[in-house]
């Protein structure tokens, strides 16, 4: 007798049981429902043939994993639908990914946005055959003839490469095979009409461009057409709001080929860039931190010592110099961190000792997966590293973790959420330091009252981290800030201080950055603002523009004052109709203009007219100076005046956690 315990109760089978039966037995709709099973723990085909006793859970169209089965099944129908239309089509890779799919094309032709019209309708049809999908073990030899005997070169070559120890499982639905792990939906029918196909792009075979380029067809899938129709709207939003696109309208940056993967900042753009910076550095230094700068290359034996050559390695740019000696582009600030740390004997007095930079790092990513300012190799963290005793870990989370949130919520993220990730596979250290790392920055976050959820093995080579997660304007997310702690790094680069006890001992490094890339946060910051940045945060706060010439020294006098206020402004005194002015400065997002005629000279006024709106009002000049001073304050906490870094004192961590709320 077979127990399967399913949905709260236990049924009894006098034979093995497919999936199938258990779900039909259930009764109501869970039968019409079912999309796959989870025997153990463990997902599986719903038709899965259960023989010994087991938990069951019948996956339904409302739980999590179901989108992973729909976009899975998406992209095997979208192959499908492919080798029906252009039979000489080589069928390649074709992977899940976030809010889709897509699946890589070896075809001498290239798709066209008409061929891919052809495709959707035709995985339409497909779906509307509700083919059954079915699970065959297939032996290596006879899967590799198969495949070449259907032209099939790609998928012959990645069976050969699979070990000899794996199963061999072939799915098929309908005449069309594909090689796949699996699970998948029980027929093409399951999968429903909520897809869509968004866009064909070049992709190197494996990844490597000295392979073929085969063509991606990316596209999306939902469990209903409202699911569907909500993310065509944001995908239609972000590319409103795609930070390149601000950029260039905004006159703020640009990239080109002979520097890929960096940023060429203008005037503006390094303008909103420094006022971060400026910003950080106040916050920082109210909470305690002294600022470093460490070179950006540094000897290969720093990195071997500290784990980055043999964890991180393929990732690092290398040179040789002359002397023959391996120099390698700083990938992470922090053990140059630690060498300043070891300048001079430090004391138990001295901790928490907070030290911060805004470092410039390299890391080499590869040239498909650069992104703007969203994916760099060359970019600009503002980290710290807080060294402290084992007993000043709690407290020290606590604080960074208010200082993140209260930061976030001055560049208008509310929603904030938080991810705890614990040791990965690739790491340095031994458990025990692990267990005690975890122990240590989860209770922390708990200490901090905030709520987490777990991301099981992405924890930084040398310790777990906390992952601050930002929820834009359009409901996309961001992982920004990072908090670690690191019991490994310190030891291996010799950091120690002297305790009560006179002796040696190795201090905790939390690792810690707060918008994490410089770069992407400002990517991020105009994808979320769609470029009307805050007026204290805008690169130009105002263009005094005018409407003739003849106001042309009015305008420089207005400038002049605005200027004389810390105001960032900038004239406009070009032949141009003031339509054409107003125009142009609206589309660079100029969050104010300060329009001046033979009127406005005459009166001493200024016409004030904001970004997005089309009516003026005239205002006195100081009036506008008031208003434009008094909107540019940043609403921070005010300055809090802290004893000098070191020591001890309770009335210093008061002091330092006020200055983090």
């Amino acid at each position: 007798m077979i127990q399967i315990v399913v949905k709260g109760g236990v049924q009894s089978h006098h034979k093995p049981v497919r999936g199938t039966e258990i779900a039909a037995r259930l009764g109501g709709t869970i039968a019409d429902r079912a999309l796959a099973l989870r025997i153990n723990g463990v997902l599986r085909d719903l038709n899965s043939l259960i023989d010994d006793d087991a938990d069951v859970e019948i996956v339904i169209d409302e739980q999590p994993e179901a989108l992973e089965l729909l976009r899975h099944d998406a992209a095997h129908v979208m192959a499908q639908a492919v080798k029906e239309l252009y039979p000489e089509t080589q069928v390649t890779i074709g992977p899940t990914i976030e809010n889709g799919f897509y699946y890589d094309f070896a075809r001498e032709t290239s798709f066209t946005p008409e061929d891919l019209g052809q495709i959707e309708e035709r995985m339409r049809e497909i779906v509307a055959r509700d083919e059954v999908i079915e699970r065959e073990l297939w032996e290596r030899d006879d899967a590799i003839r198969y495949f070449e005997s259907k032209g099939e070169h790609y998928k012959a070559e990645i069976i050969a490469d699979i070990p000899a120890t794996e199963t061999l499982s072939v799915y098929r639905q309908g005449e069309f095979c594909d090689l796949c792990r699996g699970p998948h939906l029980p027929s093409t029918g399951k999968l429903g009409t909520a897809f869509k196909l968004l866009k064909v792009a070049g992709a190197y075979w494996r990844g490597d461009h000295r392979n073929p380029m085969l063509q991606r067809i990316y596209g999306t899938a939902w469990r209903d057409q409202t699911e569907l129709d909500a993310y065509l709207r944001q995908l239609e939003e972000s590319e409103k709001r795609d930070h390149r696109k601000l950029g260039r309208e905004m006159d703020l940056f640009h990239f080109q080929e002979k520097a890929p993967g960096a940023v060429f900042w203008h005037p503006r753009g390094w303008t909103l860039f420094q006022t971060l910076i400026d910003y950080m550095r106040q916050r920082q230094t109210r909470a305690g931190y002294v600022e470093i700068n460490t070179p950006d290359i540094m000897e290969r034996s720093l990195w071997e010592q500290s784990g980055h050559w043999d964890k991180f390695g393929e990732n690092m740019f290398t040179t040789e110099a002359r002397e023959e000696r391996v120099f390698a582009l700083k990938p992470m600030n922090c053990p140059g961190g630690v060498q300043v740390y070891k300048q001079g004997i430090k004391s138990y007095r001295d901790l928490p000792l907070r030290i911060a930079e805004f470092g410039k790092v390299h890391r080499f990513e590869p040239s498909g997966a650069l992104h703007g300012l969203m994916r760099l190799r060359a970019f600009t963290q503002d980290d710290a590293h807080i060294f402290c005793t084992e007993e000043q870990i709690t407290q020290e989370c606590r604080i960074v973790c208010q200082l993140i949130l209260s930061i976030y919520r001055d560049f208008g993220f509310k929603d904030v959420r938080v991810k705890f990730s614990d040791r990965p596979q690739k790491r340095i250290g031994s458990d025990a330091i692990w267990d005690k790392s975890e122990a240590a920055l989860q209770a922390a976050v708990e200490a901090a009252g905030l709520a987490y959820t777990t991301n099981p093995g992405e924890g930084a080579f040398y310790g777990p981290k906390l992952e601050f997660v930002l929820w834009d304007a359009i409901g996309r997310d961001w992982q920004c800030g990072t908090l670690q702690v690191d019991l490994n790094l310190p030891e291996r680069l010799g950091a120690f201080y002297v305790g009560a006890d006179g002796e040696k001992h190795t201090p905790v490094m939390l690792h810690r950055a707060l918008f994490g890339s410089l770069e992407r946060f400002t990517g991020m910051l105009l994808e979320h603002h769609a470029g009307k940045l805050p007026l204290w945060l805008a690169p130009v706060q105002a263009v005094v523009a005018t409407i003739t010439s003849d106001s042309d020294s009015y305008a420089s006098e207005v400038a002049a004052q605005f200027t004389s206020l810390g105001l960032r402004i900038e004239t406009d005194l070009r032949n141009e109709k003031i339509g054409y002015k107003i125009r142009e400065h609206s589309l660079a997002k100029i969050p104010v203009l300060l329009i001046v005629g033979k009127r406005e000279a005459k009166e001493g006024s200024v016409s004030f007219r904001r970004i997005g709106r089309n009516d003026t009002e005239t205002l006195s000049l100081r009036e506008a100076m008031v208003r434009l001073e008094t909107e540019a304050l940043r609403s921070t906490n005010p300055p809090v005046n802290l004893p000098p870094v070191g020591g001890r004192s309770e009335d210093k961590e008061q002091l330092v956690e006020a200055a983090a709320r």
